[in-house]
Parts: C-alpha cells; structure tokens; sequence
C-alpha cells in the first residue's frame, strides 16, 4: 500500500464526505486521532465558483483562480465514491473546448450559440447565468486538515451563497483505511454527501435535506 500524503497527487482516491449543521464530536475526535500534518494544511481558505446543472449529477465542475476544473463520478464502493478528472482548462478558454468538453459535461439539452473563438471568465459566467438549466453558486471555504489512519482528512465551514454549512471528510485509495477512520471518528450511519449533491440541495435544486 502506498503511503498518502498531503498535497501531493497519488492513485484515484475514495471519498467519505458529508454536510450538514454540526459535526462537532466528530471534528474532535479527528483532530484528536490525527498525527502531525504539514503547517500549510493546517487551515486553507478559498473561493470558489461551482457550475451545476438541473440535468447532471456525475459530473462536478469548480472555478477557481481562473481555471476550470471537472471531475467524474467512476464508481461508488461500499458507499464511498471515487471520482477521477475529467478535464482542466484556464480562461480565457476556446469555444471548441465549451462546444466539445464543458457543456456536454452538464449534460443540458440546449448549448449557448458560441460566435467567438474564446471567451473569458465573465462571459462564460454570463453564459452559465442565461441558461435555464445551469446555475454559478460561489462556495467560500475555510478547511482544517488532519491525517487519521492514513487517511487525509478534513473539517471545515462552507460558505454556499452565502449560507453556511458544515463538512467534515475523509479520503484514501483504500476503502479499508476510510471504513476505520468513518467509525473510530463516530460518522457510521451519516450520509456521504458530496459538494455537487450539498450545493444543490442548499440552493433548492434538489428537494432533500443535509446529514443534520
């Protein structure tokens, strides 16, 4: 088994995630079980802007520092998801690559009429705003980060549009590792709830409640 660190890129990993108003015993425990992490996880703050769609629910996409990245939902194992890249792109960005990768990930029915060679950040925002399946929500974060059982691990307040959430994980490439870490943390019973599911259902466009 490979060791995981931090920061650094490894094999696809497991994801344990959830949402909800408070995880407070649970974020003790973590912080409680975890060994020594790197200072520059120690807390993390961050904007971003996540593109979701009425229509799609495997693909995750985030802006972020002027670049666009996607995920893809791979497989669900024991209740633990896996998802892999998709693709990357920075702005200003082709219209090939929005007619080709971006707006087939969201998986809408209609595409924007694209008349330019590229667009940048704010027209493609403009885009996103005009169309009737999409919505751009800003997520600010503020994470803590922690290591329990070779695990990376993480709590942290979530800002969705403004509203706050809580949200605590834990991820690996084996599924073993998190099922130890889910239980000795006291998460067993909690449902895994990723950013795509949080966002929406935070936002109205999904009608279901978070974890608590």
């Amino acid at each position: 088994m490979s060791e995981l660190k931090i920061g650094e890129i490894s094999k696809p990993r497991f994801e344990y995630r959830s949402f909800g108003r408070c995880f407070c015993e649970q974020t003790k425990r973590m912080a409680r079980l975890s060994v020594p992490v790197p200072e520059k996880v120690w807390e993390r703050k961050s904007v971003e802007t996540y593109i979701v769609s009425r229509t799609n629910d495997v693909n995750n996409t985030k802006i972020r520092d002027g670049k666009m990245d996607i995920k893809t939902f791979v497989q669900s194992v024991d209740g633990f998801e896996q998802w892999n890249p998709l693709m990357k792109g920075e702005f200003p960005i082709s219209a090939e690559v929005l007619e080709k990768e971006v707006f087939p990930a969201f998986k809408v029915r209609t595409l924007p009429k694209l008349d330019k060679e590229s667009y940048t950040l704010d027209e493609f925002i403009a885009m996103v705003k005009d169309h009737p399946d999409l919505q751009a929500v800003t997520v600010e974060k503020l994470r803590w980060g922690y290591m329990v059982n070779g695990t990376i691990c993480e709590a942290g307040d979530v800002y969705i549009n403004g509203a706050k959430v809580v949200t605590i994980n834990s991820e690996s490439t084996e599924v073993e590792d998190l099922k130890k870490t889910v239980k000795e943390i006291g998460l067993e019973g909690v449902e895994n709830i990723n950013y795509l599911q949080a966002i929406k259902r935070v936002i109205g466009m999904i009608d279901k409640p978070l974890a608590n």
